[in-house]
């Protein structure tokens, strides 16, 4: 009894763990009374009071930056429906539009400035997303220090002059400032690290030293222009005394995590039903429509002809009205699915041409769709023979590597690990992208891997690691295939942060082999597991592939695999099930439009949620884009409307 009251006192006395708390974020631009067609972002006075007034209906409780920080602390909890309120650029209808209903209703607000555009003197214009714009369309600083002082209004720094695009690639694309490594013409460069840094932490200094200069006081918050951050400017904006940052990522924030904070961006033009519909399911996944693209289609070495064949992928794309686009970032001119070059810039591998960041950008501002990065995760071209897989042979008990096999680098071995990190780094520093798609090569078969460095693994972990004993029994073989199946998703989550140092919001998917879902020795032979890639990643690209697969009856065998998935928990939502267009075997043929659209009808009506294609040959209409659209397209209206 006695030892039950001392562990009732101490369980007292010690702090318990902080609850992460949910709050929803939403982000405004500018109010007025006067919004025009085509001004999405700005929302009409009365249709922001109707907002508030649902808010209000629905029991949604404004809550300031005081009350998250506090909730943080574990101090204060959250009400139940917290909603923060933001406004992007400093507009002065935030002034005479939204202010006066804040202090009518109480609600606090977060109001995010840009310290040049204030800088500006009076009958003065502003660079504006490359529009010269009045500074009289902006707030003054007297306005600034009234809202500031009322205890309302949250004044939070939005660069000093980071909100406009910079020189991001040869090619002449401009990208956020806070995320694009600058590209030089003169010297064909890019910025490094050090002077990367440099810049970002000059700049929010410069923002954090004017406010408070103007307003008494230094901002406790960080609104990223254009929602686009990197790990190195959240460290950058804590040092400055930044606390909270905020984004523009999909779903709730959390009390438990400050940086980085997702907000919905609100478009002006929404229907009120439409808008309040995506307040209420924050989590609802999208349906994802994929296109797998090659971009040793677009590749030339006339950069004319690059530029002819990317606008007809962009065209198409767009036309098509889909979601998403697993773009190539590697060359694979021979198509064995090795890596023999970069479309980037990296230390490792030669660079076949600087395409992928152009390439990607352009796809996702023309076509308006989210491009995933499709790289290898062991398949990369390197004359270390030392570093390859080895396959066991009990027939002589032998390790060596098997010419008949897939070729790839073991990821048992140091160096090995450290080559695909720093591409995957380089990958993130270059280019502008929204997810990985790690490639089909991350497979080990039943006898892999058999290297040196993989036995010594195994010593390391208390396990057995005598090659023979290994492999010995069904039962060593299992476990084996089940530790590197563990092995391998660890190091592709591994690379996804080392890419979310700076890109912090990308998402993540990965190809699946068929027979790994279909087979139940599955996982012993391709140590892949359907389970543990549904819990490990945002998505799993399945290869749907009946023909690849030899199927006899290409329907009954998609039926049986979309049974397969369903009855995963979570299967159907988080796969996306990747049709062929192209019969592999023997002589190369194509598979036709109609059946591609027949299939595609299939999986809906079993209730599959995503799904795309692979390869797209975009220069010969194949598969042909006007008939397909019906069954693919995300967009009711008829196709290129």
């Amino acid at each position: 009894m006695r030892i039950l009251v001392l562990f009732l006192l101490v369980m007292i006395c010690v702090p318990s763990v902080v609850r992460a708390e949910a709050f929803i974020s939403l982000c405004f631009h500018d109010v007025r009374t006067d919004v025009g067609r085509g001004d999405d972002l700005s929302m009409a006075t009365d249709r922001f009071v109707a907002l508030l007034s649902w808010l209000r209906q629905h029991d949604y409780k404004p809550v300031s930056i005081d009350d998250l920080l506090q909730a943080n602390e574990g101090k204060k909890t959250l009400p139940d429906k917290a909603v923060l309120l933001t406004f992007d650029d400093g507009y002065r209808g935030f002034y005479t539009q939204v202010y006066p209903l804040l202090k009518a209703h109480g609600y606090p607000a977060v109001l995010a400035v840009v310290g040049s555009w204030l800088d500006a003197a009076p009958g003065e214009t502003v660079d504006y997303g490359g529009k010269a714009v009045p500074r009289e369309k902006f707030l003054s600083w007297q306005q600034l220090r009234e809202m500031a002082d009322s205890g309302l209004v949250e004044i939070a720094s939005h660069s000093y002059n980071g909100h406009r695009g910079v020189l991001a690639n040869p090619q002449g694309n401009t990208q956020p400032a806070f995320t694009a490594r600058v590209y030089t013409p003169d010297t064909q460069s890019y910025e490094g690290d050090a002077a990367y840094v440099a810049r970002v932490r000059d700049d929010l200094e410069a923002n954090a030293r004017l406010l408070e200069k103007k307003l008494g006081r230094r901002p406790r918050v960080m609104v990223w222009p254009f929602g686009k951050f990197s790990q190195p400017g959240i460290e950058i904006a804590g040092q400055a005394g930044m606390l909270v940052d905020m984004g523009l990522g999909d779903g709730p924030g959390d009390t438990g995590h400050l940086t980085g904070v997702n907000r919905l961006l609100v478009e002006g033009s929404l229907k009120l039903t439409a808008l309040t519909w995506r307040i209420q399911h924050l989590l609802a996944r999208g349906p994802q429509r994929v296109v797998q693209v090659d971009l040793d289609y677009v590749y030339d070495p006339d950069p004319q002809q690059i530029d002819r064949n990317l606008g007809k992928l962009i065209e198409r794309i767009k036309a098509m009205q889909i979601s998403t686009v697993y773009l190539q970032a590697f060359a694979d001119p021979d198509g064995d699915g090795i890596a023999d070059a970069l479309y980037f810039p990296n230390r490792s591998l030669p660079m076949r041409a600087d395409l992928f960041n152009r390439a990607a950008w352009q796809l996702k501002t023309r076509a308006g769709v989210r491009v995933y990065a499709w790289l290898p995760v062991l398949g990369f071209a390197t004359a270390k023979q030392d570093w390859l897989v080895q396959s066991w042979h009990p027939e002589n008990n032998s390790a060596t590597w098997d010419p008949k096999a897939y070729k790839r680098l073991s990821p048992f071995v140091p160096e090995v690990r450290e080559l695909v990190k720093g591409i995957y780094a380089d990958l993130g520093r270059h280019a502008d992208f929204d997810g990985l798609l790690f490639h089909d090569d991350a497979v080990l078969s039943a006898f892999e891997d058999a290297h040196p460095a993989a036995m010594a693994w195994r010593r390391a972990s208390g396990l057995p690691h005598e090659q023979a004993a290994v492999w010995s029994s069904d039962k060593e073989v299992r476990h084996w295939a089940h530790l590197k199946n563990q092995y391998l998703v660890d190091f592709t989550r591994d690379l996804a942060d080392t890419v979310r140092v700076y890109r912090p919001e990308i998402k993540t998917a990965r190809n699946l082999y068929a027979r790994a879902a279909l087979d139940p020795e599955g996982e012993m032979r391709f140590s892949q597991n359907l389970e543990s890639f549904l819990k490990n990643y945002d998505y799993t690209a399945l290869m749907a592939m009946p023909y690849l697969e030899e199927a006899e009856d290409s329907r009954a065998w998609l039926r049986e695999l979309v049974t397969a998935v369903s009855e995963v928990p979570g299967g159907l939502e988080k796969t996306v099930f990747e049709l062929q267009s192209v019969d592999w075997r023997g002589e190369r043929s194509l598979v036709s439009t109609k059946t591609l659209s027949h299939q595609m009808r299939l999986l809906q009506g079993m209730g599959a949620v995503n799904f795309g294609y692979y390869p797209d040959d975009f220069l010969n209409d194949h598969p042909a884009a006007k008939p397909l659209h019906p069954a693919i397209s995300l967009n009711t209206e008829p196709f290129g409307e």
